[in-house]
């Protein structure tokens, strides 16, 4: 998961800053009638909501990376009762994951709001007013998301080696109770 996850925010960081070179590109496109420039002001809005939606769907991986390893990481402890720490620890991570999740995906709403703010193309009165605080907002709040996928990584980390301690466990209980032992089990850091 730490290298799905590495690779899917390298993407959306690079969809970001790309959307953001075409916007630095194109400038301010308030009075603007040039057709072929109108239309790669449509091309930096579409590539705005993929990378807009690839931030959310990374974001949505390391939650649903961490509801699934915790209930997992639970069920075992309780099944082969094992130390109760186990579970608490990924509590922990998941509790200190979620936010950087909600917050990367909440910067993401911010610059798609300011952008929409800004844009000529609704037709809204004062959206020239935007164009700066988009630019200075996206700017900023991009580096909040890659500081959010930055900071996800080590946590996805730990969690792999917790399941990883899990999974030792459950190998001296199963030996310690006498059941079969398979001759590999799989640990998260095989996937």
């Amino acid at each position: 998961m730490t290298r799905m996850f590495t690779q899917a925010a390298i993407f959306a960081v690079a969809l970001m800053v790309a959307t953001a070179g075409l916007g630095l590109w194109l400038g301010d496109l308030h009075g603007q009638t040039d057709p072929a420039v109108l239309r790669w002001g449509t091309v930096h809005r579409l590539s705005g909501v993929l990378a807009a939606l690839v931030v959310v769907l990374v974001n949505s991986m390391a939650v649903t990376y961490f509801v699934g390893t915790s209930r997992w990481v639970r069920e075992v402890v309780e099944t082969y009762g094992l130390d109760g720490g186990l579970i608490e620890r990924s509590r922990r991570l998941k509790r200190a994951t979620f936010p950087l999740a909600v917050a990367g995906m909440l910067a993401v709403v911010g610059i798609v709001a300011l952008g929409g703010a800004a844009d000529p193309a609704t037709g809204r009165k004062g959206s020239r007013d935007w164009v700066a605080p988009h630019l200075v907002g996206a700017l900023g709040l991009m580096g909040v998301i890659a500081w959010c996928f930055q900071t996800q990584v080590p946590q996805i980390r730990r969690q792999h080696e917790l399941i990883d301690d899990v999974m030792v466990a459950v190998r001296q209980e199963r030996q310690r109770r006498g059941l079969d032992v398979p001759g590999e089990l799989i640990t998260a850091g095989d996937q």
